[in-house]
């Protein structure tokens, strides 16, 4: 079960760095499409690196990062499908005239579209930027396990949309119609747009720290701070026996998403270890500006998808809620707070993370498992 008390990603693993020898550094390709070296030498740990790597990155062997190799099995042991999950129950609810109020069919359909297209922007970011400027092997492996967990998300939303009967339209295209998801989705992209630019290249501190600023964006606020926001909002229904069939998607995406944030956080903290340079007072307060500045934007968009509230959930709480997560990835990333110290008004978010419960075999379907059985039969 996720502790919100405790630090939510373990420590990326000190490493000390040496210089390889001469002939064995080639000119670095970070495709690995590159002509081949025949004469190039064995690839040792010690060459090695997040970002400008000058070892071969078709090499998954010898691992350097084990953690990475650690979230990407722990990622194809969660695998899950959406349609493994009745709807039967969210579909007689939304088509019930009294199952619903007003305000909870606005949250609903804004929070579904909000999502619908979010995941598909993570997965651009991962397979147009991130994938061919992080040069380990092992992350690469991660980042092709996250994208396919992405795409698994976007049927989600297809899924529900189907299941429902909703305007596929109106919810996919509602990042760009309503203006309090455009402007989220606005403020991701402008840091990934230069780095999908096949003139764009790491290498200076420049571009290292753009780079940065994307694994950031992506990562800490879109997936660790954005999303969470959206995963309480339809899980607090969920609590109340209300689109039971949609929560228990969000509960198997808010375990995805969480070893994605982990990951991204492990992999900002490692370049940090290895460039230390790129993480200097200045740009440690620009990355701060930019949490506090994501918080506001949700903040915006509490107001807007929950003008009124319903019962337990508020603009007002969510706004709490985000203070206190912009907080956590501040610690996570060893910056200083951006807002007051302020209580966790949704303690039970970390219940949500738990997917093992006991109901009657013959009553439901088979839809919590892992690969290797760890997960209790439904």
């Amino acid at each position: 079960m996720l502790d919100w008390n405790e630090p939510a990603t373990e420590a990326p693993s000190v490493l000390k760095l040496t210089q390889p020898a001469a002939e064995d550094v080639a000119t670095p390709d970070p495709t690995g499409l590159g002509a081949i070296d025949r004469n190039a030498g064995r690839v040792r740990v010690d060459q090695k690196a997040m970002i400008n790597c000058r070892a071969d990155v078709n090499q998954l062997l010898p691992l350097k990062y084990r953690w990475a190799w650690e979230k990407y099995l722990s990622g194809c042991n969660n695998h899950w499908m959406p349609t493994e999950i009745s709807m039967q129950a969210d579909i007689a609810l939304w088509k019930s005239p009294n199952g619903l109020t007003e305000d909870e069919r606005r949250a609903i359909k804004r929070n579904l579209g909000f999502f619908a297209a979010s995941e598909s922007l993570v997965a651009n970011n991962i397979v147009l930027a991130i994938y061919r400027h992080l040069t380990n092997p092992e992350c690469r492996q991660y980042l092709l396990r996250q994208a396919f967990e992405e795409a698994v998300h976007t049927h989600t939303f297809q899924y529900i949309v189907d299941s429902l009967g909703l305007d596929e339209g109106e919810l996919f295209n509602m990042y760009r119609e309503v203006a309090s998801i455009t402007d989220k989705a606005a403020w991701a992209i402008k840091y990934t747009q230069h780095l999908s630019d096949p003139m764009f290249a790491t290498g200076s501190q420049g571009a290292d720290q753009a780079f940065l600023r994307d694994l950031i964006a992506f990562y800490v606020v879109f997936e660790g701070m954005w999303f969470y926001t959206g995963f309480a909002q339809i899980l607090s229904l969920g609590r109340r026996n209300k689109m039971v069939g949609i929560a228990e998607q969000y509960q198997y995406i808010l375990r995805d998403e969480s070893i994605h944030l982990n990951f991204g956080i492990d992999v900002i903290n490692q370049i940090k270890i290895e460039n230390p340079h790129l993480w200097s007072e200045e740009f440690q307060e620009e990355v701060r500006g930019m949490l506090r500045s994501a918080a506001e934007l949700e903040a915006s968009y509490g107001r807007d998808t929950m003008p009124n509230g319903f019962l337990g959930l508020s603009a007002a709480l969510c706004e709490q809620y985000m203070y206190f997560i912009a907080n956590r990835r501040c610690g996570q990333l060893g910056l200083v707070p951006v807002f007051p110290e302020t209580e966790n008004p949704f303690p039970w978010m970390s219940e949500a993370m738990d997917l093992k419960k006991e109901k009657n075999f013959f009553e439901t379907r088979v839809i919590e498992y892992q690969n290797g059985g760890s997960l209790n039969w439904e």
